[in-house]
This record gives C-alpha cells, sequence and structure tokens, in this order.
C-alpha cells in the first residue's frame, strides 16, 4: 500500500483520534434515516417547513468535503447514493468533537446527529449536536474532479471507482433493475427458477475450453460449468414444463470488450414450445426490461440509436450474408447453400476458410465477417447448419438445418435458442460426430454425456431453450462498449505482465455453441 505524506498525516491523525480515547473502529452505528431517505422526503421543503418540523436525524456516510469558517464549520457527506450537509459550530459542541473535526479528513466515515433546517444559501443540512468518528480513510479518495482516469486501474480498483463515479455506480444499480425484471417476467409466467450444478464431471452444454480443477476426496477431475444446458434439459425430463436459471458461466479463454472468462447468463426452458414461440416471448422479454429500467423503447449505444419497437426483423444466415454483403456483386442466398458456393464466397472476400472445415463452420466464418458487424437493430438470425448446432433439432424440411435463431443487437450476439433435440439415437450420433471433431485437433468439441443421453431415453417432451447473455444486455442498455464496464471485478491479467490473449471466437450467451 502506498506510503506517502498523505497516508502518513492520516495515520498521526488516527493516533490523535486514539489519544482522546474514541474507539477508532467502532462496531457499528444506529441511524434513523440514511441519507437518501432524508433528501427523498425533506429535500423540497420550505426553510419554514423545515423550522416547523423540527426533525431530528442520525445519520452517516463518507466525508466529501470540508469547509472550516473560523468557529463555524460545513461538512458534506454521502451513503452513496445522495449527499448531505452536516452544519458544526464549536461552541455547540463538547470539546473532544470539535477537536475530532480537526482531525477528520476527506473519505472519513462519521455519524452526525441533529436537527434538519436550511442554510441561507438553502443548503438542506443537519445542524449538528453529536458528532461520531467511525473510519478513517488511511488513504485518501480519488480527486473529486479528474477521479480515476486509468481505465485498467479502475477495474483494478473497483472500490475506488465507485467512490469517484457516481455513473459507474448507477451501471451497476440498473444491472440489479436489468436481472430484477428478467426474475419478475419469468415468475408471472409460472417458470420455475432453479440451480443447477457449477461444478460438471463432463464439460458439455456448449463448444468452449474449460476451466479444469480436481476434486480431492472424489480423486477425479470437475470443469467450471460452461453452460448448465444439459442439466436444465433432464429437469425438463423429470416433469419440471418451465425452468430457468441466472448463475455464471466459465469458459477458459482470451478477453475482450465482450468476453470475459466469467459471466453471467440466463437460460430457460419450456416444454412443449419451438424456437418460433421463443422468438415472441424474447420481444415480449426484452421489451418488457427495456420499458421497465430505461422507461423508453428507444435507447443510445455509442454512435447508434436502437429501437427496440416490435416486430424485429428475422433474416436467415444466408439473407443476411446477402444484406450486407460489402461488393456490388451480391451473392443470392441459394449461392450459399453448399460448401462450394461458400468457400468461394470466402474466396471473393480474400478471407481464410477455416481448416478442416465442412459447410457449417465456412458460413459460419463468412456470416461473422460479412453481416454480424452491421445488426445493429435487433435481429433473429434463423436457419442455422447442423454442424453447429450438436444439441438442437433438425428442421423439418432439411436434416443439414436445425431449429435454431440467434438474436444479434448493436452488432453483438445477445440470445442464442433452439428447438431442442430430444432423439436420443441422434443425440449420440452428434456426439459421435462432435468426437470425431475432437480427435482432430477441435479442442472444443464436446465430449460424449452418457448420462444425458439416459436421460433422453426416459422420453423429453418437444421442447425450446434459450440463453441470454445478461452481461451483453447491460452493456447494450446501461450504453457501455466493454464488457468490463458491467462486471464490477472483471478478470485482468496480473499488473506489469503482457497484454492478454485475444478472444476465442465462442459467443458467451448461448445456449450452445455458436
Amino acid at each position: 500500500m502506498e506510503d506517502n505524506e498523505y497516508t502518513q498525516q492520516r495515520r498521526r491523525h488516527l493516533a490523535e483520534i486514539q489519544k482522546l480515547g474514541l474507539p477508532l473502529y467502532p462496531a457499528g452505528y444506529a441511524r434513523t434515516h440514511t441519507i437518501d431517505a432524508i433528501v427523498s422526503a425533506y429535500g423540497d421543503l420550505s426553510t419554514e417547513a423545515l423550522e416547523a418540523a423540527s426533525q431530528a436525524v442520525r445519520v452517516a456516510g463518507r466525508i466529501q468535503a470540508i469547509n472550516l469558517m473560523g468557529k463555524a464549520a460545513f461538512l458534506r457527506f454521502t451513503d452513496g447514493t445522495a449527499t448531505l450537509q452536516a452544519y458544526l459550530r464549536k461552541n455547540e459542541l463538547p470539546e473532544d468533537q470539535w477537536t475530532l473535526f480537526k482531525l477528520l479528513d476527506l473519505g472519513d466515515f462519521i455519524g452526525v446527529e441533529g436537527k434538519l433546517f436550511r442554510t441561507r444559501t438553502g443548503e438542506l443540512s443537519v445542524h449538528t449536536t453529536t458528532l461520531t468518528f467511525l473510519t478513517k480513510a488511511i488513504l485518501p479518495p480519488p480527486d473529486k474532479h479528474s477521479g480515476l482516469q486509468d481505465i485498467e486501474l479502475r477495474y483494478r480498483r473497483r472500490y475506488a471507482d465507485l467512490i469517484a463515479n457516481r455513473d459507474v455506480r448507477l451501471v451497476f444499480v440498473k444491472r440489479a433493475k436489468i436481472i430484477q425484471a428478467i426474475r419478475r417476467f419469468f415468475d408471472a409466467r409460472g417458470y420455475l427458477e432453479v440451480e443447477t450444478p457449477m461444478l460438471h464431471p463432463i464439460a458439455s452444454g456448449a463448444t468452449a475450453r474449460p476451466f479444469v480443477t480436481h476434486h480431492n476426496a472424489l480423486d477425479m477431475p470437475l470443469y467450471a460449468r460452461i453452460a448448465p444446458e444439459l442439466y436444465l434439459k433432464r429437469l425438463i425430463v423429470g416433469g419440471f414444463e418451465k425452468v430457468y436459471e441466472i448463475n455464471r458461466n466459465f469458459r477458459n479463454e482470451g478477453l475482450s470488450t465482450r468476453h470475459n472468462p466469467e459471466f453471467t447468463m440466463l437460460e430457460f426452458y419450456e416444454a412443449y414450445a419451438t424456437y418460433e414461440d421463443l422468438m415472441t416471448l424474447t420481444e415480449d422479454l426484452i421489451t418488457n426490461v427495456v420499458a421497465q429500467t430505461c422507461e423508453t423503447e428507444t435507447i443510445p449505444y455509442g454512435e447508434a440509436t436502437i429501437s427496440f419497437a416490435r416486430p424485429w426483423r428475422r433474416l436467415t444466415m444466408q439473407e443476411a450474408i446477402a444484406t450486407y454483403w460489402p461488393t456490388d456483386d451480391k451473392p443470392q442466398p441459394t449461392d450459399l447453400a453448399d460448401l462450394d458456393g461458400v468457400t468461394r464466397a470466402l474466396q471473393r472476400l480474400s478471407l481464410p476458410i477455416p481448416p478442416n472445415a465442412g459447410y457449417g463452420k465456412c458460413l459460419g466464418e463468412l456470416f461473422e465477417q460479412v453481416a454480424e458487424p452491421h445488426l445493429i437493430q435487433p435481429t433473429f438470425i434463423t436457419r442455422f447448419p447442423t454442424e453447429l448446432s450438436p444439441l438442437a433439432r433438425h428442421a423439418d424440411d432439411d436434416p443439414n438445418f436445425v431449429d435454431r435463431f440467434e438474436l444479434f443487437i448493436g452488432g453483438m450476439e445477445c440470445a442464442n435458442a433452439f428447438s431442442e433435440l430430444n432423439d436420443p439415437d441422434e443425440q449420440r450420433r452428434r456426439f459421435e460426430q462432435q468426437l470425431a471433431e475432437r480427435a482432430k485437433g477441435d479442442v472444443e468439441a464436446m465430449p460424449l454425456d452418457e448420462d444425458f443421453i439416459r436421460a433422453l431415453s426416459y422420453g423429453m417432451p418437444p421442447t425450446a431453450g434459450e440463453g441470454i447473455g445478461i452481461d451483453r444486455l447491460v452493456m447494450l442498455l446501461t450504453n457501455q462498449r466493454s464488457i468490463r464496464d458491467v462486471i464490477l471485478f472483471p478478470h485482468l491479467r496480473p499488473e506489469g505482465s503482457a497484454a492478454p490473449a485475444p478472444a476465442a471466437k465462442t459467443p458467451q450467451c448461448d445456449a450452445q455453441p455458436a
């Protein structure tokens, strides 16, 4: 910890407070009000109304400003949400409390007792009769004007960032409201909130590199959850027809403005529903959350303005590529119906062809490069190749595709859903196909989960499921361009180490791989 003239002076002040016989770190402080409650209840009252109310308060907070004016003084302090002023007079306080006042520093926590009044300048204040020391800030708070300017330092010292930047605090307050609105939405529709394991014996549920640990008592490897999908579908097998979970997923991949190794997901499953039903439900959910937390259906995001007015656009992957093709010689969607057509399209744009890749991976690469950055307004992308969707149900008209959509907003994938594969024999074949990909060197390919196949063999009704990335949704609704700005304590490289590896392409908001 820093040791300089400022910290040394603060330690001297702390020693002087101890000499006054005051406890340096008291156990608590019985408040009658929070500062926010006082400002809400009394902030608009006139001088005369405050005087008539003669409201006594006992309130606490962190000092933001200290002004000494002879034998009178003003302290501005905050509870993080609102600020209040304390007015002190030397002849109205016990001698040791006036001495205490002179030993206070910015960032210290104090308790104040007195009556509310309004100063001659109209400031709502507490006419202080008792001043209580609560905590000394050994480190001075960030400068109130410049704050923390180094963005990495802000992430590393989020506690200081929250002290200095009220806007940062508001982002995380809004994040909490978004999650509350999501829970209300599903609870009102008869969904059951559940909790499934965070440590898995098999790294499955999505294609991604897992974090690996070891259970000593069982002497077996365990994997931090990539996705809860297979456990949630086991619950559908067991008879819960509507379930949802909001919790963490972990993927051992690179960092970027859209990727953090630990991230928050909403996943939900509904028996007898189709992926088309979930498109409607997703529109209902997100427009409901936007209305409750933003109070408008049009929001800014960077330089764009995003409208959540319904209905949202729907395009197949091939249609999206054709729509946003960067040159005049646009292909038709039908030109992208097979591997040769997609390979030619990649070559025309001088884009790399993924090694050992089939039609699905090549089409996915083309879509990501050509269309994805342009999907700013809410857009459902459908018609995904089976190769990219080992847990999704075949489309009735063509087994090379599945009943699946991804939702893009602000150029980001925000949701992924499909009609679930519930044929145990076909699921085994898909798993075996993944094992073949793993044998070729694809370290993200899914392993075979025998117990999940056993569960499907008991019978799972027609079901649709979806995953929504909470962090990315919060980014959109708070106008933040980096996932680190919506995660309180994002993962960072050790101080002084080399730059982080780039993020892998595996999406972090999918119910299964994209």
